[in-house]
């Protein structure tokens, strides 16, 4: 992996977000040469401004056409990952507007810029493991099961699914291949957003006060950030250097073991970070949420040689473990590049961690 990305030139959108950020990171230790573009951060603090040092940075809405035509045409990229979203289910209900043009229009808009692009070689459109249509069943979801969505958010991720198809079938076919990417629901260090789990355990330990969980008993795939961002960098390789056989949608999601409720989480996370503030039952009206989601990993195993490599235990331990070390001032790009390797090293040695 390591000599693949030496040298190449990387185009990142949602660079200064929670993923974002801890793919600029991934791919500067890589060697890549990176830009990315994105709007500002959206929370203080955040993990772009402890981290970001050393990549070229567009701040800009992915919205704006002629903004990512021009940014196209500057970097002359020969990767592109899309991760640039507006990311919240709630913040949907809130400005659907807003979630539809973003995730549709925006992946749309770099698209059709990167059509013009000389040198491209792949471009890997990052979705959602919420894309699929849910029959309440609680099955694991395959990447052949019927995509749909019953909020703005899910509904938004699966219209981009069918753009990158539509991009694919109608004006792609002899050159670049397009893919497409989704993951559970991650975790770990550097994240910040209002009505996430970990941020809100992480706030709540701060105040010496219980987590409010709206589902405490809904089940999802939890996983580390890092997990799906190895997922990614594997699959934009194959798409470079086995065009022909790579897959062109795939599942990114932790071992079914580690699928769980949110109240175990919370009381996991709450013991390896230091504090015992317990949780409460939200009793407000929320929009309705599925009891349980699942991802098939089974042709990410299968084509890419992709696995989680870190129990729910360990990502939970990680994500503990970076916080109080922000809490307690130390470097946090030092940190991230150490978890980094560490996961590299499991990736090498064929390893999983438990914890």
């Amino acid at each position: 992996m390591t000599t693949f990305w030496q040298g190449r030139k990387v185009l990142l959108t949602g660079h200064t977000g929670f993923k974002g950020a801890w793919m600029s990171v991934w791919l500067r230790t890589l060697g890549a040469d990176a830009t990315g573009l994105a709007l500002t951060p959206s929370t203080t603090p955040n993990l772009w401004s402890m981290v970001g040092s050393g990549v070229r940075s567009v701040i800009g809405d992915i919205t704006d056409a002629a903004l990512v035509r021009d940014v196209i045409e500057e970097v002359r990229p020969q990767i592109v990952i899309h991760m640039a979203a507006q990311a919240l289910v709630r913040d949907s209900y809130r400005d659907p507007l807003r979630t539809y043009a973003t995730n549709v229009l925006g992946t749309a808009n770099l698209l059709q810029a990167c059509r013009s692009a000389p040198g491209l070689q792949c471009v890997l459109v990052v979705t959602s493991d919420k894309v699929y249509e849910s029959d309440g069943s609680g099955h694991a979801f395959a990447e052949s099961d019927r995509l749909g969505g019953n909020d703005p958010y899910s509904g938004s991720k699966a219209c981009a699914e069918l753009v990158a198809i539509s991009f694919r079938n109608s004006f792609y076919g002899d050159g670049p291949p397009i893919a497409t990417a989704r993951a559970g629901n991650v975790i770990g260090g550097g994240d910040w957003s209002a009505d996430r789990l970990i941020p809100d355990c992480v706030r709540a330990l701060a105040a010496g006060l219980p987590v409010s969980l709206r589902y405490p008993d809904a089940v999802r795939p939890w996983q580390h950030v890092l997990e799906p961002l190895s997922g990614y960098l594997a699959l934009v390789q194959a798409l470079v250097e086995s065009p022909d056989t790579a897959p062109r949608a795939i599942n990114l999601g932790p071992e079914p073991v580690d699928s769980c409720t949110v109240r175990e989480v919370v009381e996991v996370f709450s013991a390896r970070f230091g504090g015992k503030p317990g949780w409460v039952r939200d009793m407000r009206d929320h929009p309705a949420e599925m009891k349980a989601l699942m991802l098939s990993s089974a042709l990410a195993q299968r084509t890419l040689g992709w696995r989680p490599r870190l129990s729910l235990g360990a990502c939970l331990s990680w994500s503990a473990d970076w916080y109080r070390a922000h809490r307690d001032g130390e470097d946090m790009l030092a940190l991230c590049q150490k978890q980094i390797a560490q996961y590299q090293s499991l990736v090498l040695t064929n390893r999983n961690l438990h914890s």
